[in-house]
């Protein structure tokens, strides 16, 4: 039985982690950001006041000299408040932005490995994108939260000096205000994270039905599979509406209550300028301070919905990156100069019994087998996503279970049989960093056959290939992915099925190709029942009933009979 591979040796964060990492990792641009953000809002709060104080120490007296400084302070405040704002968003707008993709390059990295989750290709890429941006939101939410505190609590400091029960009136009814606005709040937290599972659910099914259009069209399968995005769509939208409505009794609960309150403060003031207690500059601060608070209690008010939202995305990115990785990883480094060779010794997994196989720098060895389940097991031993029974794989002479990953990767290249290339060009499908000079690229697309894929188009290397090579036909998609893989010039190199789509004349080209790569010095394993490819291997290691029955070149091995079932069936 094959077994599952033991978890990386990173403890998965939590979600409390995930959720605060974006302001513990960002200290310096939140710390300056938040006290801009503080800045603007007070200033906000300043500009009734400083109409106020125009109106009591120019307008009324008629002094030109108070006047003019009274406008003046207007002046600055505005100016405090424009560039208060503008920085202070700028600092924590890098920071919701460096967040955003840092959790983005982490979802992807964890979306590329074999692990135990179900998720479709677009429910990850829900994650990497709605769900990364709610999380690294809360550097917004925490900054606005301060500002909106400090202002109200300097609002009522000003009301307490010109009237002592205004202030109280608003000390104490704040928080009851507040109080009464989270009523809706737990179940927008419940309906936001069931709207984004539904709408990540429904860009999984699109992205799978994309991807898989040929095929549905060839076994007349469109109306199901239609069908069956309808339905999850149909589910995305009712639970869009239902959250929609629920932030829409939220803010209407948020401003009738806030309203009412402000409605009471700006009557006891009224009274107060009426009884000639407040004079008119103090009445005018008042109502347009009154007006203000609408804002900052609005978003006290809407702050833990927000917070709720963000934590629901923050759980579903934990449950995401927490699951488990198939893939081996362990605490020993490839020793340096020792030679990278693949060492099967006694190895049992799966329905591989007992195998022992060997392929050193400067071989080209091919594996066929009388079934695809030993050819998988083969690759998944190399890939490092299942662990032998019995026995060891060897890379270097260190066991594949205790290698590190990197070294291994860095070492060893395992192309699956679905391997397709990226989106992009031609030339970035084979080259994506660049490397390669022209003399190198050339040899890469001669070993690979690939310059009739090149020369098909008018845009030669610059020809656009879409998303899964969906541009491209069967036989050009793996000789561009045999392009890539000879472009890496890894020390070795694993193709499983390589040629499957290519005609016998090209395969004939490939061949050679590989046995370029093998006078070079470096080890290609090959898992193939190809006739070309095998006759190009130095040794053809056969394996049936998934045991090593025989090995040795393709020529001498067809005197068998049951070879020549194998491979020519």
């Amino acid at each position: 039985m094959v077994t599952g591979a033991s978890k990386g040796r990173v403890a998965p964060r939590s979600t409390r982690r995930i959720l605060f990492g974006p302001v513990s990792r960002n200290r310096r641009l939140v710390l300056s950001g938040t006290p801009l953000i503080v800045l603007w809002q007070l200033c906000e709060a300043l500009v009734p006041v400083m109409i106020g104080v125009t109106i009591d120490v120019g307008i009324e007296t008629g002094a030109l000299g108070p006047f003019a400084l009274a406008c003046a302070g207007i002046v600055v405040v505005f100016l405090c408040l424009s560039y208060g704002y503008r920085f202070g968003a700028l600092f924590l707008m890098r920071a919701l932005q460096d967040e955003s993709h840092r959790i983005r390059v982490e979802v992807a990295e964890k979306a590329v490995e074999p692990v135990d989750d179900p998720r479709l290709a677009g429910e990850w890429l829900s994650l990497a994108t709605a769900d990364a941006e709610k999380v690294a939101a809360l550097v917004f939410q925490l900054a606005f939260t301060a500002a909106s505190i400090v202002t109200v609590l300097a609002t009522a400091v000003y009301l307490a000096r010109t009237d002592v029960t205004l202030a109280l009136v608003i000390l104490l009814g704040l928080p009851v205000t507040v109080a009464i606005t989270q009523i809706v709040s737990p179940a927008i937290a419940r309906r936001t994270s069931r709207e984004q599972a539904a709408i990540a659910r429904v860009a999984g099914i699109a992205g799978d039905l994309i991807a898989g259009i040929r095929p549905l069209k060839g076994i007349g399968a469109e109306t199901t599979a239609s069908g069956r995005y309808r339905e999850a769509s149909r589910a995305a939208r009712h639970s869009s509406i239902v959250t929609a409505r629920s932030w829409g009794y939220m803010s209407g609960l948020t401003t009738l209550v806030s309203g009412l309150f402000l409605a009471l403060v700006a009557l006891l003031a009224g009274g107060r300028a009426i009884d000639g207690e407040l004079s008119l500059g103090e009445l005018v601060a008042i109502v347009g301070l009154t007006q203000f608070l609408a804002e900052p209690i609005k978003l006290l008010g809407d702050l833990s919905a927000q917070f709720a939202a963000s934590r629901a995305s923050a759980q579903r990115l934990h449950d995401a990156l927490a699951a488990g990785s198939h893939v081996l990883d362990g605490p020993e480094r490839l020793p340096d100069g020792a030679p990278r060779e693949v060492r099967f010794d006694g190895v049992t997994a799966g329905p591989l019994v007992g195998v022992d196989l060997t392929c050193s720098p400067g071989r080209l060895v091919a594996i066929t087998t009388d079934g695809p389940e030993s050819a998988d097991a083969v690759v998944a031993l190399l890939e490092g996503t299942v662990r032998p029974v019995t026995g060891s794989v060897r890379l270097g002479g260190v066991d594949l279970q205790q290698l590190d990953r990197a070294d291994r990767r860095g070492a060893l290249l395992v192309v699956p049989h679905a391997a397709t290339p990226p989106e992009g060009t031609v030339r970035a499908a084979i080259d994506p960093d660049a490397r390669l000079d022209e003399t190198e690229l050339d040899a890469v697309l001669t070993a690979s056959a690939s310059h009739d894929v090149v020369d098909a188009h008018p845009d030669g290397l610059d020809h656009a290939v879409r998303i899964g090579g969906s541009s491209l036909s069967g036989g050009q998609r793996q000789r561009l992915t045999i392009a890539r893989s000879l472009a890496v010039a890894p020390p070795v190199l694993v193709l499983r099925d390589p040629t499957t789509a290519i005609d016998a004349v090209t395969e004939q080209q490939i061949a050679l190709g590989l046995r370029t790569r093998r006078d070079a010095g470096t080890a290609t394993l090959v898992v193939t029942s190809s006739p070309t490819l095998l006759a190009a291997a130095d040794t053809v290691v056969w394996i049936r009933d998934g045991r090593v029955v025989a090995s040795g070149t393709h020529h001498d091995l067809q005197d068998d009979p049951a070879y020549r079932e194998d491979v020519l069936r």
